[in-house]
């Protein structure tokens, strides 16, 4: 490109609405998937159809590339021709009460289960008492009693006889029953007792300890009696309770024929029933607690519950704590105290994608305590195991439940930056593991005609999912080049999604406002000035204290050991540039160049990296036969905060240059660009922000058509200029060179020749590589005069 200028068509790239085909997008047909992302939705539909262990998705690539939109769509489309899924739900244990059951179910059976249930145990508490207040119950009851009374009464005639045979009656008292003598027929009194002989009192006292053994025998049979009569009573209850329950759940086990699992639970909640029936009996609420425990354990506690017909489940979790994840164990307060029962486990997102599809955020996943591991632990072992942190901790927990855990059949697709992905990579051996399957997604597509119709497309879709207004031609053109810049390249367009959908919410807005039907080039262009506008009081700050003199940049003249470097900052969402002032000092020493900013412990290792090159470049350059007697010293002037990058490096070999030439460089001028140790000029990044920032300063100072940017020559594809700035170019009131070498610069700042090389590998000498080889020769005789004299004063 020589020492000319760059011409303005290849400061910006313009997209020629013309090429497009519609009037406005509300024509174009539907996008099937986003453009350029060819290898991650391959991925994506490979991970998401093989179904071996372990082939999980991660799908990587920098926020706002509509990655959680794409998979989700995808996999939508994909779950929509499978299976539902199955239903879950957790039951009473009725062998290990702390163990509670879960049931698998068909899509949409467990909500029925649950209903039918309930249905059965209101019919029990209705039907059970009413089936014990029965006629033929009370007859039963009244015969089991006659039975009774009739066996006691057996044992006491048979033990009445027997005292009777000596000499005895016994009689019913008010503390039961009394032995009393008996003489003549009748009884005797205690007075009349009294008067007999010392003999017949003898006889009778006799009698009566002998009869005490036959009433003993008679209390020892009563209990017996007592017993048998209970166990009449409890098998008549039993069988009255076993027929009524049996002919409710008849219907009841009917209705989930087929169902082992289920019907194994209703056969062991019947005899539960049965065996408990005298909780249902309690109806004058006498005893609610009675009442609350057979109701809690005879509930059908449903996690997950499906809809036949809606496909497999796609489930986007956006909170991604532990008891997110595998579900938690909730807890109620009973007079101060935490108890908890089956009925309060609740569901995670991985019971709800049981069967189907889960997107997770992985930097979510991993910013909470426990929930990478469990998450990890489910995949492997195929299954969701609830608990909570305190016992993963080996804390005392409130916690008396262990749930069997429910066996997992789930794709999960996690979404997160390339960073996250290569750390997991090299950090967790278990992640390769499991997740084998990645879709990583393009930042940026090619910018050829064949996508700039696709992206119209695209703009298309974004437009009617956000339910904006149609865009014309035009607008289109503006943000497929909006999109271009975006990407810092005018040979590519963004991926970005979302910063293109924010624009087009944007000039939505405007085109509203202003009551027009379709948006406009001149909205996007709004809605762009509007978006940067919002978050550039940092950089107009910066752009006035300079132009106020605050800080010392020249636009005009020409200085020694002084050039005009660009940098790039970021404010928000706004990148910006501003020039910088490079000095350069050079003087006798031993070969070194000192970076003042790393000395300040200003300079990050690149910056560091690349003022080492300089000093390499010096040396192999213009000293190859001499010693390399330099000390030379360079600085950012008025920095005061960190340097990082390598992107001034050339500006700093020019200001140094000049220094030891003492050619002074143009101040309407700035450079940017890296130097390699052969002076190759090398491609640096934010060229745009850069120019655009060099512009501004310039244009506040007063453009002469002598101020202009100097940047490397591979960077000129990435141009995509403001559009002053082109039109400033454009009228010759501003500039933009291309180099490829160092000596091309050397040209442009001082307006002298570089200078190459004779046949001898000498520079000529009024070039400024001459004046810079004949300083560094100088400076080499005098360090060894300086050495000679040393030696000299020793001898």
């Amino acid at each position: 490109m020589g020492m000319e200028p760059l011409p303005p068509s290849l400061l910006f790239r313009r997209t020629d609405p013309s090429r497009f085909t519609f009037s406005s997008t509300k024509e174009l047909p539907e996008l099937r998937e986003p453009p350029g992302q060819r290898r991650a939705i391959d991925a994506l539909r490979f991970g998401a159809a093989i179904r071996q262990e372990g082939y999980n998705v991660f799908a990587l690539g920098p926020p706002g590339l509509g990655k959680q939109h794409t998979v989700r769509t995808l996999l939508e489309q994909r779950a929509a021709s499978e299976p539902p899924g199955e239903d879950w739900c957790y039951v009473h244990n009725f062998d290990e009460t702390h163990r509670p059951r879960w049931l698998r179910l068909p899509a949409g059976r467990a909500r029925e289960l649950r209903s039918e249930v309930e249905s059965f145990i209101d019919a029990v508490q209705t039907r059970l008492p009413a089936a014990f207040q029965s006629d033929e119950y009370r007859r039963r009851m009244k015969d089991l009693e006659k039975q009774h009374e009739a066996a006691r009464e057996a044992a006491l005639d048979k033990a009445r006889g027997e005292v009777e045979k000596r000499g005895l009656a016994l009689v019913r008292s008010p503390t039961g029953f009394a032995l009393v003598p008996v003489k003549d027929g009748k009884l005797v009194e205690p007075e009349v007792f009294e008067t007999f002989s010392d003999e017949e009192k003898r006889t009778y006292r006799q009698a009566l300890e002998d009869a005490r053994g036959d009433m003993e025998a008679f209390a020892e049979k009563l209990p017996g009696l007592e017993h048998e009569h209970q166990r009449r009573v409890r098998e008549l209850n039993r069988a009255l309770a076993s027929s009524t329950v049996s002919r409710l759940a008849a219907d009841l086990r009917d209705r989930f024929d087929g169902l082992p699992e289920v019907l194994a639970h209703l056969k062991a909640l019947e005899k539960d029933v049965v065996e408990n029936a005298d909780e249902f009996l309690e109806g004058d609420g006498t005893a609610p607690g009675k009442k609350r425990e057979a109701s809690t354990r005879y509930q059908v506690n449903v996690l997950v519950s499906r809809e036949a017909g809606r496909g497999a489940p796609v489930v986007v979790q956006e909170r991604c704590g532990l008891g997110h994840l595998v579900g938690r164990i909730e807890h109620r307060q009973i007079f101060g105290a935490l108890t908890t029962d089956f009925t309060l486990i609740k569901p995670g997102a991985l019971h709800e994608a049981n069967g189907g599809y889960l997107l997770l955020d992985a930097l979510r996943v991993l910013q909470h305590p426990y929930a990478w591991e469990e998450l990890k632990r489910s995949l492997r072992a195929r299954a969701v195991t609830i608990e909570s942190i305190s016992d993963l901790l080996g804390l005392s927990s409130t916690s008396i439940l262990e749930p069997a855990p429910i066996p997992l059949e789930v794709k999960v697709v996690m979404l997160g930056d390339r960073w996250v992905y290569y750390l997991l990579s090299a950090l967790d051996p278990d992640f390769p593991e499991l997740f084998k399957v990645a879709a990583d997604f393009a930042d940026d597509l090619p910018r050829t005609p064949e996508t700039d119709a696709e992206y119209a497309r695209l703009v298309a879709e974004m437009a009617r999912k956000n339910q904006l207004k149609p865009l014309d031609a035009e607008a289109v053109a503006r943000v497929v080049e909006y999109a271009s810049r975006f990407a810092g390249d005018s040979e590519k367009v963004t991926a970005h999604t979302r910063a293109v959908a924010d624009v087009l919410r944007e000039a939505d807005y405007w085109a509203t406002r202003d009551g027009k039907n379709l948006v406009g080039k001149a909205e996007v262009e709004h809605a762009l000035e509007a978006q940067e506008r919002r978050v550039d009081r940092l950089r107009e700050r910066v752009y006035e204290e300079i132009h106020r003199g605050t800080l010392r940049i020249a636009t005009k003249g020409t200085a020694v050991g002084q050039v005009n470097g660009l940098a790039v900052a970021r404010a928000g969402e706004l990148d910006f540039g501003f020039p910088v002032r490079i000095t350069a000092r050079t003087r006798l020493g031993k070969g070194e160049v000192v970076d003042i900013e790393r000395e300040a412990e200003l300079s990050g290792p690149i910056h560091s990296k690349g003022v080492l090159i300089i000093s390499g470049l010096l040396g192999a350059r213009y000293t190859r036969d001499q010693p390399f007697s330099l000390s030379a010293s360079v600085v950012f002037e008025q920095s005061y905060g960190p340097v990082e990058g390598d992107s001034a490096s050339a500006a700093e070999l020019f200001a140094l240059l000049s220094s030891l030439s003492d050619v002074p460089l143009k101040q309407s001028l700035a450079v940017t660009g890296s130097v390699d140790q052969h002076g190759r000029i090398q491609p640096i990044g934010g060229v745009n922000e850069k120019v655009e920032g060099f512009f501004a300063v310039c244009q506040q100072a007063g453009l002469t058509g002598e101020q202009g940017v100097i940047i490397p020559a591979a960077n000129v594809k990435h141009l995509m200029l403001k559009r002053e700035v082109v039109q400033a170019v454009e009228s010759g009131r501003f500039r933009v060179w291309a180099i490829d070498t160092i000596d091309d610069g050397l040209a442009l700042l001082t307006g002298v020749d570089a200078g190459v090389p004779g046949p001898d590998g000498n520079f000529p000498p009024e070039s400024v590589n001459g004046k810079v080889a004949a300083r560094l020769a100088a400076l080499a005789e005098q360090a060894r005069a300086f050495s000679r004299g040393k030696r000299a004063e020793k001898g």
